[in-house]
């Protein structure tokens, strides 16, 4: 019996997208044979030798199954146990990943600051960075982290990753990158990723991947490679360091294989900016802020609302204030699935009494 849901009506996150096929079939190809464990397997080395050729130096690969693994283990190497994250108080961090952060960096504080979509304001992270700085009464500023793309969508510019990288360097602070949408804003930006992450002072990349294509596959890859030591314990000490590696690998030699990850992630904004297209139409719905990536932020009546859910669309609209909605896209939805969405939205906003 099937337990997945029929993917036409279904805009609440790109995690409910299934795999891309050549990550299927590179997964059913790795079960073949036999293959050294925890990571010493040919398919794992191919994966380090691609994300070196991607970022253009030698990096480092710390294969984990979840971004939220990704994202705790690398602060917890970035991060004194009496120190801060200085992160956007919109960021998963500091939202939605239950205290990992936490947890994994013995107690380090989350300190969340402001700024226009999701994004860091560069004036509010100067003051925080010296903010009882050697204040033996405080928590030590440690690491900047970046989501990119934001929780809204939203990119960081090059420009906007070159005010606030050096902003952290110059006080001393580590920077490590949120990139559980990394690929589209790649796919954005038209930027390289070196460009948009160690060439703008990025220690550390939590590389996502399960929102793009791949089954159970993220990466953290290390710039800063005398991390790498550290993170290897601390990656085998929280139960990510898998015995059967190679199917993790396999998952992301695929993603990267002839630029699948940014063939997905942009077939993913395509929709998104499709999307935002056809709502901009209907008087009734206010876009909110920048849609960069593949998630569009709107405000629309209860009405219409209601009546998206008894179509059986599924999509996050209680999670903020009323009236506001996220729909989100992935490299699995259509354009039919999109103008499918316009078109109701659009009936239900006829029936609002709307001017």
């Amino acid at each position: 019996m099937s337990t997945t849901t029929p993917t036409a009506r279904v805009f609440s996150s790109d995690n409910t997208a299934g795999a891309s096929p050549e990550i299927v079939d590179a997964v059913t190809r790795a079960a073949a044979g036999q293959a050294q464990p925890y990571g010493a397997d040919s398919v794992t080395a191919d994966v380090r030798r691609r994300m070196s050729e991607i970022f253009e130096r030698d990096v480092d690969v710390l294969l984990v199954s979840t971004g939220s693994a990704a994202n705790a283990l690398s602060l917890a190497a970035l991060t004194p146990p009496w120190g801060s994250v200085l992160c956007h108080r919109d960021s998963h961090i500091n939202n939605d990943e239950c205290g990992a952060p936490e947890f994994y960096t013995a107690g380090a504080k989350l300190v969340p600051l402001g700024g226009d979509d999701a994004k860091i304001d560069p004036g509010e992270l100067r003051a925080a960075v010296r903010h009882k700085a050697g204040d033996v009464h405080s928590v030590e500023p440690s690491v900047v982290s970046l989501t990119q793309a934001t929780e809204t969508g939203a990119v960081y510019t090059l420009d906007e990753l070159h005010t606030l990288g050096p902003i952290a360097k110059e006080a001393g602070l580590r920077l490590h990158m949120d990139g559980a949408r990394f690929a589209g804003a790649v796919a954005a930006l038209g930027r390289t990723p070196a460009e948009l992450t160690w060439r703008a002072g990025v220690d550390l990349l939590s590389f996502g991947a399960t929102k793009n294509g791949t089954m159970t596959a993220d990466a953290i890859v290390v710039f800063d490679r005398s991390l790498t030591a550290e993170l290897s314990f601390r990656a085998k000490r929280a139960g990510q360091l898998a015995s059967k590696m190679r199917f993790h690998a396999a998952q992301l030699d695929a993603y990267l294989t002839d630029d699948l990850w940014l063939r997905n992630a942009a077939h993913a904004n395509a929709m998104a900016a499709r999307l935002q297209e056809g709502l901009k139409a209907i008087p009734e719905v206010g876009l909110l802020g920048a849609a960069d990536a593949n998630l569009l932020f709107c405000r629309m009546p209860q009405q219409v609302i209601d009546g998206l859910l008894a179509d059986g669309y599924v999509f996050y609209h209680d999670r903020w204030e009323p009236g506001v909605v996220r729909f989100v896209t992935s490299f699995a939805t259509t354009e039919r699935d999109v103008d499918g969405l316009i078109h109701a939205v659009g009936h239900h906003a006829a029936w609002t009494g709307s001017p």
